[in-house]
């Protein structure tokens, strides 16, 4: 487990929802699922623009970069079904996904709601949680679909999210594998967690798999389930003044 700043660090005591982002952060790389769904992003853009899938991959790069993701970029410039595009790219296969029995019993000891905050699809997500066996241990999903297609990072994301379960930002945690999502909870008053691989995932940037030390990062781990074990037993912040 590694930890930010001791200055930015949190207590876990008051928490009271626990808020988890899907892809690469409930699921370890091995899993394969996201080269995937990256793949068939490709393809989707490749046969939407009748091009070759070297060009294809270097405008689903660029819409990334500029919107993040490759479906806000298509859906800013070009008129697009949202739900047709999101169910091709979570066409795939999901049989190496096996469940994790750590992650269960780590969920099953945490005090309060569990949700799930993804930039996918509904049926993306509770096909990922059945397939990991920890589908009953969460009390809501939130898509792309219920932001009306709006990604994280964008703020509006997580006040819709907040507002449709009334929770309370400085009572609730967010887990997160990618850093920037995690600056608007911060900013909210949510503690929050990046999850790193625990091995170097070959289908991501490099940049997006480095630690970072910055404020709004109040925790890093690269063991979720050990870490929720954790901090649902003694809050970090207590254990470190012993």
């Amino acid at each position: 487990m590694e930890n930010a700043p001791k200055s930015v660090r949190r207590d876990f005591s008051n928490v009271s929802a626990w808020i988890f982002d899907l892809d690469n952060t409930l699921y370890p790389p091995e899993s394969y699922l996201w080269p995937q769904v990256d793949e068939r992003i490709t393809r989707y853009l490749a046969e939407f623009f009748g091009i070759d899938g070297q060009s294809s991959r270097m405008l689903q790069k660029y819409y990334y970069q500029r919107y993040g993701t490759t479906l806000s970029g298509l859906m800013d410039n070009y008129v697009v079904d949202p739900h047709h595009f999101l169910d091709f790219a979570h066409r795939i296969d999901y049989e190496r996904l096996i469940p994790n029995p750590s992650l269960k019993e780590a969920l099953e000891g945490l005090r309060g709601r569990k949700f799930i905050l993804t930039n996918g699809s509904l049926e993306h997500a509770n096909r990922v949680s059945d397939k990991l066996g920890i589908r009953t241990y969460f009390d809501g999903v939130f898509s792309i679909a219920d932001s009306e297609f709006i990604p994280k990072p964008d703020r509006s994301v997580y006040e819709r999210f907040l507002e449709r379960y009334g929770i309370e930002p400085t009572r609730a945690a967010m887990f997160e594998d990618v850093a920037k999502n995690l600056l608007i909870p911060s900013d909210m008053g949510m503690i929050t967690v990046l999850v790193l691989p625990q091995t170097v995932d070959p289908f991501r940037e490099l940049h997006e798999q480095s630690p970072v030390d910055e404020p709004h990062v109040h925790y890093i781990t690269r063991d979720l389930p050990a870490f929720l074990q954790d901090v649902s037993t003694v809050p970090l912040e207590r254990k470190d003044q012993k």
